[in-house]
């Protein structure tokens, strides 16, 4: 390996050296200890060292790094505390994801970094909102995220250089081209010879270096960073380089042919690059010794503090407090007694509007949304008023944009997310369950991030444009479901999921949007998530519901004589309002419970199995549901009709009332 040592800093040089060593001598403890089972498992990065060491150095301290398993020195390259990165690998109290994650799935805002997840794709979109912040700030700071050669083949790599480049977002994609990923070799990945040939696709730049030169791969990206600042624009780097061990230990490196792993040992990046400062005179054997003495000490220092600190203990009350960042609902109602007459649609419209004057840090994201105003046409008017880099179209790339929005929320900003119909969301699942939902139980980082997702059948929409996806996210921990019946619900619960700081998924009925009116406040309001309405009093019958079955119900109890049915609103679906079910429960003792989506595995079930378990005692005959058919949506009106309850609503009563 040739290095270009005349003419440079000292003191750089020896830097580089020192910060190379720093990844290396953990290694070597680290996989000591995973010998001796004190920690569970290992990723390696040597051979890669050079990769993670001249990139973090190149950045300044204050521009986000989104590293991946092989990146170790970017968290020493911080100045991460040893004692802290050790409890992490061991599952301690005191490790950045109190033992809820291992190695370095984790961030620390205090290093500006923000760690991976096992899927391996999400972080590049994650850099993405990060730029984008950035850039709408004006701040001239750059983002660099890694890839490895595998992970390139995800889809979300293609999302996020798009919109990188599309959005001219000065976000550094650092690819580390090791050759396999995990035991597939890279003929078997792609068909192109170097990342390079990707950058003329996006219409952007790329450049192919040696990831094992850590001058060069300072250099390169000190060159590019720098470029960045002045006309923002996102890079390929393709950083050539070899994984010297196994995956993760257990696999081992038995399908890497020796006559290739020979000439990679030769190009170790520490051992070639220690022997070119002794060349040059910029160190000696006293310099090598003491700064690896130096190292271990800390190293062993840092574990020392780790072995003092006893095991972790589980809190059940912590754990669940933990999942959502802190957040206290202030009830703030209408400045005036002003109404004025809303359908469901203006309703939403109205409460992102003001949303979008109160908070000025509040960026909304979706396909069609600017000029054309959506295709339900709720942002219709905002361009013009808020402008292009807080109103923004989008390509077609969902689980990208979910990314952008958690890099905007890591950035202290808010977003809103439009769905042009719930049943797209599917694409950006991911983003959603692994990283939103989960961030905050992980390592503290909140998702400020709505999620708006048309929904609902009845408008002969077919499979692909009706179905109801609620149930998909109940039964995920840490996000928050809102499905409003009326214009007044819709726009306070709009209003408090901009105002909460957590991942909301605010669920609207396409149906609805134009069929029904209301007169509302026009002023600011919120409304507290968590709780639930009696839409109808009765004492008789409960009917418990949400969304579209708020009026199925509603249109039914007029049927029958005043104050015989209750019909209970569910709107916040997650969290929901036990204290109004047991209410409602024990006041009529008969409860059908109605709800759009198909009954198996739907939210009603939920719900029927708590009062099964709590209410059991005040029932006077069996819990009944009512839902569509377990069939996807379909499209002919007739077979739409008999899919949804509606038709099976009245039967279904009649039997509970003679029971």
């Amino acid at each position: 390996m040739e290095f270009e040592i005349k003419g440079k800093n000292k003191k750089l040089l020896k830097t580089l050296y020192t910060e190379l060593l720093k990844p290396r001598l953990i290694e070597e403890k680290m996989l000591i200890l995973l010998r001796q089972g004190k920690i569970s498992k290992w990723f390696s990065g040597i051979g890669q060292e050079a990769i993670s060491i001249g990139s973090v150095l190149a950045l300044e301290k204050d521009e986000f790094i989104l590293p991946m398993h092989r990146n170790l020195g970017v968290f020493t390259g911080r100045g991460v505390e040893y004692g802290q990165l050790f409890s992490q690998f061991q599952g301690k109290e005191t490790g950045f994801t109190k033992g809820r994650d291992r190695s370095f799935h984790f961030g620390s805002k205090k290093h500006n970094i923000v760690g991976m997840i096992s899927h391996l794709g999400p972080q590049l979109s994650i850099a993405d909102g990060i730029s984008l912040a950035h850039k709408i700030n004006k701040d001239k700071k750059v983002s660099l995220v890694f890839s490895g050669d595998g992970g390139a083949s995800q889809g979300e790599f293609h999302e996020a250089l798009n919109v990188a480049a599309v959005w001219h977002l000065p976000v550094i994609f650092m690819i580390e081209n090791n050759g396999y990923g995990l035991s597939t070799p890279s003929a078997e990945q792609f068909k192109f010879k170097s990342f390079v040939d990707k950058g003329p696709g996006y219409g952007i730049d790329a450049e192919s270096i040696d990831g094992n030169n850590v001058i060069e791969v300072y250099e390169t990206i000190k060159k590019w960073a720098q470029s960045l600042k002045k006309n923002p624009r996102p890079v390929i780097i393709e950083a050539n380089t070899f994984r010297m061990r196994g995956h993760e230990e257990a696999s081992g490196t038995k399908y890497v042919p020796k006559k290739l792993m020979d000439h990679w040992a030769k190009k170790d990046p520490i051992a070639n690059f220690e022997k070119a400062l002794l060349d040059h005179g910029i160190i000696d054997e006293n310099f090598i010794s003491a700064t690896r003495i130096k190292i271990n000490e800390d190293i062993n220092k840092g574990l020392e503090s780790v072995y003092a600190t006893p095991a972790i203990s589980s809190d059940e009350i912590r754990e669940t407090e933990d999942l959502f960042s802190e957040y206290q609902f202030k009830s703030l109602s209408p400045k005036t007694k002003k109404k004025e007459e809303k359908r469901l649609v203006d309703a939403i419209r109205e409460g992102l509007y003001q949303s979008m004057e109160k908070f000025p840090d509040l960026i909304l994201m979706g396909q069609d949304i600017a000029d054309y105003g959506g295709v339900f046409k709720v942002t219709e008017g905002f361009l013009q008023k808020f402008g292009k880099e807080r109103v923004r179209n989008t390509p077609l790339c969902e689980s990208a944009i979910i990314g952008i929005g958690l890099g905007l929320s890591i950035m202290g900003k808010k977003s809103m997310i439009e769905m042009q119909f719930a049943d797209f969301v599917t694409c950006g699942f991911n983003q959603i369950i692994n990283n939103l939902a989960k961030i905050h139980y992980r390592w503290s980082q909140n998702a400020d991030v709505v999620i708006r997702m048309p929904t609902g059948a009845g408008v002969g929409a077919g499979p692909f444009h009706s179905q109801s996806n609620e149930a998909w996210f109940f039964h995920t921990p840490g996000l928050k479901i809102v499905y409003p019946s009326t214009p007044y619900y819709a726009k306070g619960l709009m209003i408090s999921a901009i105002e909460d700081p957590n991942p909301y998924l605010f669920f609207e009925h396409k149906y609805l949007y134009r069929s029904i009116n209301e007169e509302i406040p026009i002023d600011y309001y919120n409304i507290e998530v968590g709780k639930g309405r009696i839409a109808k009093e009765g004492n008789e019958i409960s009917i418990i519901t949400y969304g579209m079955g708020v009026h199925w119900a509603l249109q039914i109890a007029d049927e029958y004589e005043e104050g015989f049915i209750e019909v209970v609103d569910m709107y916040s679906l997650l969290p929901w309002d036990k204290e109004l079910l047991m209410k409602s429960v024990s006041k009529t003792g008969k409860v059908l419970i109605l709800h759009e989506d198909t009954l198996t595995g739907g939210i009603g079930a939920e719900w029927s199995a708590w009062i099964s378990e709590h209410c059991f005692e005040k029932l006077d005959a069996p819990v009944i549901r009512v839902a569509s058919l377990d069939t996807p949506v379909p499209f002919a009106a007739n077979l739409e009709q008999n899919f949804l309850p509606k038709a099976r609503l009245k039967g279904k009563l009649a039997e509970l009332i003679a029971y």
